[in-house]
């Protein structure tokens, strides 16, 4: 089938980024013998010519959108960015008759609220390489797709569950020529790199396992590599590490730097850590593969809090961590979200005091918790009359304990006045 794969997503909220996960649905259904064609609209600044164009003859049989962002998860002004996604699936309504369906990690939180917000035709929860190459053999012979996993239809819900395949290397990566050859060179941008899915840690307010499920699933060390040789002889020499946490486990961690240093890749690249279980010997390693900056998201520099937001570590691990790094010669951006639950005055001080004393590269601050379905912090929200159990929160709502808010933005505003490295 002739399917057109479209990237909504125009946002560089932190930094810019290629569509990575769009584009190995694209390589798994070119695999599949389907005829696929790409539009990534962060590289076109007039989207409904390039659009348009993408429509014309040969007309596509089915329209493939992703969606990246929700919202920017700013609770003092949120952005709402679902607009651009409704305004291309019109488009795609007036311009092509071809069934419309949704993907990608922000749709696969709030599956049947975006389609209604839509009005796509169907969606895929979930990873969409089998899924989605299913679906259109399904629509090829006329067949119902109610088997299809993950698949939603617009009125009708959920049709089967979805399911998260633990043998990566049986999706191909997509190569680099499927992407605007102009990002080789922008500084901007960084080549994200998945090579695991799926996390266990269970954070109280994080909708991964929503999108990803529990188990930690790995493409072998091989495949990465040889994706990465590719990638570098295109001239992409910026690689982001995307994994939810890069340390986890840290045997697979240690491989993967260990072979990357052999390659000699001549690759910097950044990924995001976990404050606990980081040993020397892999920070190290990292450092010899190209690493040069890390996201520490340790959130908070209470302990009470941490446990509240079930974190497997303390305020001396991040310490330690945080050291580590500074050791070996890699920048470190730290993360704190304050005000959730059980949030006082007195540990958001702490917090701030903590963060101070770690003398890291940059600080990101968010103001209040983002409150996704199906996770404890919603359970928590819900039970203290914050939100109906029914919402399907797809307009965003932020926790924020009772009592602090103004005193915490003042708070928090006065703080980083004088911290240029502090940012919100």
């Amino acid at each position: 089938m002739r399917c057109l794969l479209i990237s909504a997503n125009t946002e560089k909220m932190n930094m810019p980024t290629l569509p990575m996960g769009l584009g190995c649905v694209a390589a798994a259904l070119e695999a599949a013998d389907h005829e696929v064609r790409f539009l990534d609209l962060m590289a076109n600044e007039d989207w409904q010519s390039a659009l348009r164009e993408a429509l014309a003859e040969p007309a596509p049989d089915v329209i493939g959108i992703s969606i990246r962002n929700i919202d920017d998860q700013v609770s003092g002004s949120p952005r709402f960015l679902l607009e651009k996604a409704r305004d291309v699936v019109a488009f795609c309504r007036v311009h092509a008759h071809a069934p419309i369906v949704l993907g990608g990690a922000g749709y696969s939180i709030f599956p049947q609220a975006v389609l209604d917000y839509t009005g796509a035709d169907m969606g895929i929860q979930g990873e969409g390489e089998q899924s989605f190459s299913m679906l259109l053999e399904r629509l090829e012979r006329s067949a119902s797709p109610a088997d299809v996993p993950g698949l939603a239809i617009r009125g009708k819900g959920l049709q089967a569950p979805g399911i998260h395949v633990r043998d990566l290397d049986r999706f191909p990566l997509p190569g680099p020529d499927l992407f605007d050859s102009r990002f080789a060179r922008d500084p901007d941008y960084f080549l994200p790199i998945q090579t695991r899915r799926g996390c266990p840690l269970n954070c109280s307010y994080c909708s991964t396992s929503t999108i990803e499920g529990r188990l930690i699933r790995r493409r072998s060390p091989a495949t990465v590599i040889d994706a990465l040789h590719r990638w570098r002889a295109a001239g992409y020499s910026r690689i982001f590490f995307v994994d939810n946490v890069f340390n986890l486990p840290n045997s697979y961690a240690s491989d993967l730097c260990a072979r990357m240093a052999g390659e000699r890749l001549d690759m910097q690249w950044r990924a995001i850590l976990y404050p606990g279980q980081v040993t020397e010997t892999l920070v190290r390693s990292m450092a010899r593969a190209g690493c040069r900056d890390v996201s520490l998201g340790f959130e908070s520099g209470a302990q009470r809090i941490l446990d509240g937001l079930h974190k497997r570590f303390s305020p001396e691990d991040v310490r330690r961590t945080s050291r580590l790094l500074a050791d070996a010669g890699i920048g470190s951006m730290g993360f704190l979200l304050l005000g959730g639950p059980g949030e006082t005055r007195e540990t958001v001080l702490e917090s701030l005091s903590f963060a101070d004393s770690l003398g890291l590269n940059a600080i990101k601050l968010t103001i209040g918790l983002r409150i996704y379905p199906y996770t404890e912090l919603a359970r928590i929200a819900v039970r203290e009359g914050l939100i109906e159990p029914e919402a399907d929160l797809l307009s965003p709502v932020f926790y924020i304990a009772r009592g602090l808010e103004a005193w915490l933005r003042e708070t928090v505003h006065a703080w980083i006045s004088h911290r240029p490295h502090w940012m919100l």
